[in-house]
């Protein structure tokens, strides 16, 4: 026990020591050296949660959008929206295992490439899902103002639209790249960020710059936009058409600009962690562990919150949703459904089934099983002959009182019957 209690004294003192020493780096790649158990192990947890809810989200989300774009031509609102989707699915299955790695261990084992690769492919994301959110509130600001004109857009604008904001995305972040590297420091393999002395003021701007072009600019863009089509859908029309498509712009608008105010909300923390690390004076304080962490949380969470705006707000994804769980389990079980379901012409009531007293199946069921007397009943009744005498009789009288219901002058026909009999 004693040499155990010895070899913990000097253990604590080194990895304060390495406190220390670590303050003045700049780590890459989600690699943050931790002394805490419980960080090592709740920041993975909770990352794997949230990896698993937005990975089912997603996958619901581009299910329904492949499928719609199967029945009919696509349009330039679901491309986006896809193209959203594409990239939170991107997030959760590539960048949050490696971060949840990256926490739950003290030095770095992930390679160079990874270390070289992770915070670029992170920040090209986000740079995608806000360009993205750019583009989907001007094409909601056309749907308001002409649905007609948007939903007339080509199949190859919408294409090139997705390339341009994929290339410019993975451009802006590509100093993080060049100078993201593992270094051996103090006999520990860590992914630090190694700016040499030339490319510093460079790197100082790059840092400053990066969060206005990424996050400030396109946010503001975006509200501009959704603010002229929030006004335009206020505007009331005249016909019943122009009424339904100015529902279904302000759906559109409500559930966008959700998406946008979520977006903005999760990634803020993130980005204060940026600026504060990227402008780390010499012997100022260091962003705290659990300040990082936490930002690093939500900003893999935005990923999963955005299936679920689309899911609770958008009618149509709903009802394809239902739609293509119906025709899932219609596909996987055709035998026992047919075997259940009767046949459309066939309308007999199965022996096992009880109808229920309202229902109009129940008289003739009941009917055929129903007691002796009543069959007898119905022999008797067709046994009795009709004379065709009596027959005729009955005929013309029914006719003759049809006629005279249905007479508008019945007072004329009295006066040429009584003149008839006195003649």
């Amino acid at each position: 026990m004693e040499k155990g209690m010895l070899a913990a004294a000097p253990a604590d003192s080194n990895s304060s020591a390495m406190n220390v020493s670590f303050a003045h780096l700049h780590f890459a790649g989600g690699y943050l050296p931790s002394d805490s158990k419980a960080w090592r192990t709740i920041v993975p947890a909770v990352l794997a949660a949230v990896c698993l809810v937005g990975f089912m989200g997603n996958l619901c989300v581009i299910g329904f959008l492949l499928h719609s774009a199967r029945k009919g031509k696509p349009s330039l609102i679901h491309s986006l929206i896809l193209n959203l989707s594409l990239a939170d699915l991107s997030l959760l299955l590539f960048s949050a295992p490696v971060r949840a790695t990256a926490y739950s261990k003290g030095v770095w084992d992930l390679g160079w490439f990874v270390c070289k690769s992770s915070d670029w492919f992170i920040h090209m994301c986000m740079a995608v899902k806000s360009l993205t959110i750019v583009a989907v509130a001007k094409v909601c600001f056309m749907y308001a103002r002409d649905p007609a004109k948007s939903g007339s857009i080509h199949t190859c604008t919408t294409g090139s639209v997705l390339v341009a904001i994929w290339a410019v995305a993975g451009l802006l972040p590509l100093p993080e790249w060049f100078f993201s590297t593992t270094r051996l420091h103090a006999g520990v393999e860590m992914c630090l960020m190694d700016v040499p002395a030339v490319a510093a003021k460079f790197m100082s701007m790059f840092g400053k710059l990066y969060p206005l072009l990424v996050f400030c600019l396109p946010l503001l863009v975006a509200s501009f936009y959704f603010w002229r089509a929030y006004g335009q859908c206020r505007k009331r029309g005249t016909k019943t058409q122009h009424l339904r498509n100015q529902m279904r712009s302000r759906q559109l608008t409500v559930m966008l600009l959700s998406v946008a105010i979520t977006s903005a909300i999760l990634w803020l923390p993130a980005w204060i962690a940026w600026l504060w690390v990227w402008h780390l004076k010499a012997g100022g304080p260091a962003p705290p562990q659990g300040f990082i962490a936490l930002s690093q949380v939500l900003m893999f969470s935005n990923s999963s919150a955005n299936p679920l705006i689309f899911l609770v707000m958008s009618e149509e994804l709903k009802e394809g949703l239902k739609g293509l769980w119906k025709l899932m389990v219609t596909e996987q079980h055709p035998a026992a459904s047919g075997s259940q379901e009767p046949p459309a012409g066939n309308t007999e009531v199965l022996p096992d089934s009880v109808p229920s007293p309202e229902s109009p199946t129940s008289i003739p069921e009941r009917e055929k099983t129903g007691s002796p007397s009543s069959s007898k009943e119905k022999t008797e009744k067709a046994e009795v002959p009709i004379l065709p005498d009596v027959q005729q009789f009955w005929h013309e009288r029914d006719t003759v009182l049809g006629v005279q219901d249905n007479d508008p002058i019945p007072w004329e026909h009295e006066d040429q019957e009584t003149g008839e009999c006195e003649k």
